[in-house]
């Protein structure tokens, strides 16, 4: 459907407050993605065009541009619905044009709305609207009096009961349909309001987990999002029941506060008149029938909406703070995916990836091969020149990771270092139909051991290949919405690869998929060509691949890398669009372009306004400028390893006051966790996280980060970990952990703990 100019105007108005942008910014940001550019290329290339517009602002822009053309749309279909029934007066229409939500035009289109055939419709078909308009607009009359003159047998109406039903049922379809007072209410409950969970008889047992939900209530506005979500897992698996209610005294009233806010919309009283009590016996009909179990439900769908898109959030900072996990670079790796009885899978993969050995080892129970494990290690490590050991963080880690520390020891002049790495999504990409097509030939059990060693080598490079949902860094991640979260999980890998840039000559078709522009079929032909024609000499180069059209390739060619080609700048973020200023940039300083490529010297000496043009300005050029001093520069942080404390394996060798170094596996809204070694993460609660208050977990730590944390308490029977990050650690903060403001119950050590339970 297309919109309107109009309609249009009020997108971009819209999006133009959202972003805080100007209108033209904002218009010529749409035109781009409407021609199919992506955030990246945007905010990279086109940054004259926009006026600087960044990734998170066309990011924004990106999600709520659908949301709001969609509510363009549905408003278009509302007003010529009601159009067309002779009822879409001028009032009426701009209510309509100024509603600003979809909640908000289906409140208006309520009244209007085709609807099966209601008891208030029959009543009408009766003849009783006029009775429930003169009761309503004169409180003095004797309603029973009233309805004697209405009374219909043959429609079902033989009685003065019945009849002033039937009157009561008009006017509370009325009142139920009014966008105003529906506005009210909602508002009145989301400040007012608390959600209250209760257990489900008999389900004590069953639902262990979610005891400190038992008897349990929060604020609408304070409820957090773990919270949220953990209180509607535990109604979807039949353990709560959860309701929206007041305080108990405003519960206990005689009327109803929401019935107040009814009768005073209406401006009804008790003021002792005939048709008083009746009428205020119609705002409690409208209240607790019409009106209550309604509002309820969109309240719940309100918090659960607010707890996904915080559950979302959460998910993708962690996932880039994951992908953009420091590189050990081109070293040769040895990859460890530990076991017990299965052995310990061992993969060894060149400086570039490629897969040079295949084996298993048996170093722990039943087997108890340990030195011959090492001597096995030792040879592959001097046959293949492998520096490291990337071991996987599953069962059996720490005992594989003791053998690696015993290989080192007795092999110091391997110069071999150990490094344990988060294997989440390690079997996923095992049994994929990516791993299968990649290595057709290796036994599963193998392919897992690869990709742990390959992780080491580049994170994102790997993880491009596991659907991001399979990596393990979300909280209650299959309890929001699918779809939502994989757009969010999508856009976050494609800003991360294309943050990095992508080698033309070295990358998986996976990993080009995700740069920009290119589809998973235009980079399977990218390396269809590659294999057939040898490595690419030059971007240029890339517009022979079939399918690989201009408007692709310029998209696609700023991020894509060739190392030691035929011209310098392919293997640096400069466009190839924007070659001729660099060439003016040659010509100005007499240098060729590898003398002037990383010359401080010469290039911070220059003014970038003496090289714009009518398409390339003073943004664009200073980029290039930057771009030139350190090309291909990588904004992923320099490698460093954690290092697990000798004798400390698992929880049960934990003690108070323990000063550990681990790292930060996921962060959440309560806190974080963090490795340290002992095959359960610990808990960091954001109280715990430093000295001074901490709003938001993510301003202190991120995943991937090592820290050093103190022990402050174990319990080893409910594999509890609690740790801190403070200098010194608050006693009394610490008793405190988790207990909301309102609540009767200390719900975070449950959230926690199945928090913990989800991650494994």
């Amino acid at each position: 459907m297309t919109l309107t100019q109009e309609a249009n105007n009020r997108v971009i108005l819209t999006l133009s407050n959202d972003i805080h942008a100007g209108t033209d910014q904002v218009q010529a940001a749409v035109n781009l993605l409407d021609q199919g550019a992506t955030v990246p290329f945007i905010a990279r290339y086109r940054k004259e065009v926009t006026g600087g517009l960044d990734d998170s602002q066309l990011r924004l822009l990106q999600e709520r541009l659908i949301y709001l053309r969609d509510m363009e749309e549905r408003r278009a279909v509302v007003m010529d619905s009601i159009e067309a029934q002779g009822k879409l007066t001028d009032e009426l229409r701009q209510a309509l044009l100024s509603a600003d939500t979809k909640q908000r035009i289906e409140d208006l289109y309520l009244p209007f709305k085709p609807k099966r055939r209601t008891r208030a419709q029959i009543a009408k078909e009766a003849g009783l609207e006029a009775l429930a308009d003169r009761l309503f607009e004169n409180p003095t009359l004797v309603p029973e009096t009233e309805a004697e003159a209405f009374l219909n047998p043959e429609k079902g109406f033989s009685t003065v009961k019945d009849t002033l039903n039937g009157a009561r049922d008009i006017l509370a379809e009325r009142f139920s349909e009014d966008a105003e007072l529906l506005a009210t209410l909602r508002a009145f409950l989301t400040k007012r309001a608390f959600i209250v969970s209760e257990l489900v008889e008999g389900k004590e047992t069953e639902g262990a987990k979610f005891k400190d939900y038992f008897d349990f209530d929060e604020e609408l506005t304070a409820i957090p999002s773990h919270r949220a979500l953990a209180l509607f897992r535990g109604r979807q698996e039949g353990i709560l029941t959860l309701k929206i209610a007041l305080t108990e005294e405003e519960e206990a009233q005689p009327i109803h506060p929401c019935q107040e806010i009814i009768a005073e919309h209406f401006a009804i009283k008790d003021l002792g008149r005939a048709a008083d009590q009746w009428l205020q016996s119609v705002c409690r009909w409208t209240w607790r029938v019409k009106v209550c179990l309604n509002l309820e439900t969109e309240l719940f769908e309100a918090i659960r909406e607010r707890a996904e898109e915080e559950a979302i959030r959460v998910f993708g900072i962690n996932l880039k703070d994951l992908l953009l996990a420091a590189p050990a670079g081109q070293k040769g790796v040895i990859g460890l995916d530990p076991g017990l009885r299965t052995g310990v899978k061992v993969a060894v993969i060149s400086a570039t990836g490629s897969v040079l050995e295949t084996g298993v080892i048996y170093p722990h129970e039943p087997k108890r091969q340990w030195d011959q494990s090492i001597e096995i290690l030792a040879a592959l490590a001097k046959r293949h020149g492998s520096k490291l050991i990337s071991i996987g963080n599953g069962t059996a880690s720490r005992e594989t990771d003791r053998l690696a520390a015993d290989l080192i020891a007795r092999y110091p002049s391997l110069g071999l270092t150990k490094i344990v790495v988060s294997e989440a999504g390690a079997s996923v990409y095992s049994a994929s139909e990516l791993a299968a097509k990649e290595f057709p030939d290796m036994d599963v059990s193998y392919r897992g051991a690869v990709s742990i060693a390959r992780r080491l080598q580049d994170p994102l490079a790997e993880l491009v290949k596991i659907d991001p949902k399979a990596i393990g860094v979300g909280q209650y991640q299959h309890d929001v919405n699918q779809i939502h979260l994989a757009q969010k999980l999508d856009a976050v890998v494609e800003d991360c690869v294309n943050a990095v840039g992508v080698d033309l000559n070295t990358a998986s078709v996976p990993l080009l998929a995700r740069v920009s522009g290119l589809t998973k079929s235009v980079a399977q032909s990218i390396v269809t060509y590659r294999d057939g024609h040898g490595a690419f000499k030059n971007r240029r180069e890339l517009l022979n691949v079939p399918r690989l059209g201009e408007k692709t390739f310029e998209q696609a060619a700023g991020f894509l890398r060739i190392n030691n080609g035929d011209n310098p700048l392919d293997a640096s973020a400069v466009h190839p669009e924007a070659y001729p200023v660099v060439k003016k940039i040659l010509d100005k300083t007499g240098c060729d372009i590898r003398t002037l490529i990383g010359n401080q010297q010469i290039l911070r000496s220059l003014k970038a306004s003496e090289f714009t043009d009518e398409r390339f300005g003073i943004p664009t050029v200073k980029d290039i400028l930057s771009e030139l001093e350190k090309p291909g520069r990588d904004p992923r942080p320099e490698f460093k390893t954690a290092i697990f404390r000798e004798g400390v394996e698992t929880i049960a060798d934990l003690k108070t006051d323990m000063e550990l170094e681990g790292v930060v596996s996921n962060v959440a809204a309560f806190g974080a966790f963090v490795d340290i070694g002992v095959h359960q993460d610990g808990l960091v609660h954001v109280s715990e996280l430093a000295d001074h208050f901490v709003k938001d977990p993510r301003e202190v730590v991120k995943v991937g980060q090592i820290v050093k944390v103190r022990v402050i308490d174990v319990d080893v029977a409910r594999n509890r970990i609690s740790l801190s990050m403070k200098k010194e650690t608050s006693r009394n903060a610490h008793s405190k952990l988790g207990k909301p403001q309102k609540a009767k119950s200390q719900p975070m050590g449950a959230m926690a703990n199945a928090f913990a339970k989800l991650k494994r």
